[in-house]
């Protein structure tokens, strides 16, 4: 069970971060260095960001219960 619930840790971790990267930059940080401040025809739909918002959300809660699913198990 806890070599289970490690494997889907890892997983969704490696997902968390692609998904954080995919997100268009919001401001004058490091995103408009790496090109975030170019406007693309790729992430101009509203409807595309805010389907990425709910798919970001939903594997950060699997990824939060994870942790502490795997912390009660290993502590008890």
């Amino acid at each position: 069970m806890v070599v289970g619930l490690s494997v889907i840790l890892i997983i969704t971790s490696a997902v968390m971060v692609l998904l954080v990267l995919l997100h268009k930059g919001k401001g004058g940080g490091l995103s408009d260095l790496f090109g975030g401040g170019v406007s693309s025809t790729l992430g101009s739909s509203s409807v595309v960001e805010r389907n990425l918002d709910r798919i970001t959300i939903f594997f950060g809660v699997l990824w939060f219960v994870c942790i502490i699913a795997l912390n009660f198990l290993i502590n008890n």
